[in-house]
């Protein structure tokens, strides 16, 4: 879908501007029946912050919608999401994802589509070489961030 490449180049230029900022590059949009109402980029640690998931951040930058809102929304993410991001996809009743990419680290996925959530993958290529440049020079942080919430997922 042409809307769905449109978002996710945005995403993409989140995740780039946390890199920038010295954090992991995970961007995300939330997208309001084509309109980007928030970003947010993966502020872990820029903000020594165990909250700030890309996700997390695009959805508080969002503000205080109300539920009519949030059922027109779909969350653009650079990697698949945690189970925290989920849950928070879950609360507030966002009806869909597109996810650049899942190979190098799989979330809670299933869980999204277990509470009736579209999950779209799009294995956008430069989400996966974004992330592994970003692990293959900062060896041990992503790890690092894996350990602190007893996940002992490496990147593939």
């Amino acid at each position: 879908m042409t809307d769905d490449k449109f978002f996710m180049d945005e995403a993409i230029r989140e995740a780039e501007k946390s890199l920038e900022e010295g954090g992991i590059p995970i961007g995300a949009v939330l997208v309001r029946e084509g309109e980007i109402v928030s970003r947010g980029h993966n502020r872990l640690i820029q903000n020594d912050s165990v909250l700030l998931h890309a996700e997390m951040d695009a959805i508080e930058n969002a503000g205080r919608l109300n539920y009519d809102d949030y059922i027109r929304c779909t969350l653009y993410t650079t990697l698949s999401p945690c189970p925290m991001c989920s849950g928070a996809v879950i609360l507030y009743n966002i009806p869909r994802i597109v996810i650049g990419e899942n190979t190098t680290l799989m979330g809670a996925e299933n869980l999204l589509e277990c509470n009736g959530v579209e999950v779209d993958v799009l294995d956008d290529v430069r989400c996966r070489d974004l992330f592994l440049k970003f692990a293959c020079n900062n060896p041990g942080v992503w790890e690092d961030e894996l350990a602190k919430v007893g996940n002992s997922t490496e990147v593939k």
